[in-house]
């Protein structure tokens, strides 16, 4: 069974950085994984996702070039750097894994959660 704990989060001024990490108990290295986040009163949504051996990552548009996502699979850690911060990057986010190579940006293309980890960003 596999289990991930995300960390990190935190409060923050707009245009600074967190780094996000999530670590997973077994051997997820073969599995890809997605950070998705939410809004209160807003749907879950796609962020970030990587393939096994990080050979391929997907962005959504509203965090591209500003958020970071890999993985250490030495340390079963994916990590999400997330520079720039918006106001509207405030959210919990959650760490997803799945064994369907395909990078979903759906959240019903993940298989495993973690609990999720608060994230704030102020004006």
């Amino acid at each position: 069974q596999v289990q991930l704990g995300e960390s990190g989060g935190g409060l923050v001024q707009a245009g600074g950085s967190l780094r996000l990490s999530c670590a997973a108990s077994g051997r997820t290295f073969t599995y890809a994984m997605g950070w998705f986040r939410q809004a209160p009163g807003k749907e879950r949504e796609f962020a970030a996702a990587i393939t096994w051996n990080g050979g391929t990552r997907n962005y959504a548009d509203s965090v591209k070039g500003r958020f970071t996502i890999s993985r250490d699979n030495a340390k079963n850690t994916v990590y999400l750097q997330m520079n720039s911060l918006k106001p509207e990057d405030t959210a919990v986010y959650y760490c997803a894994a799945t064994t369907n190579g395909v990078l979903s940006t759906s959240p019903r293309g993940y298989d495993h959660w973690g609990q999720g980890t608060q994230v704030t960003v102020s004006s």
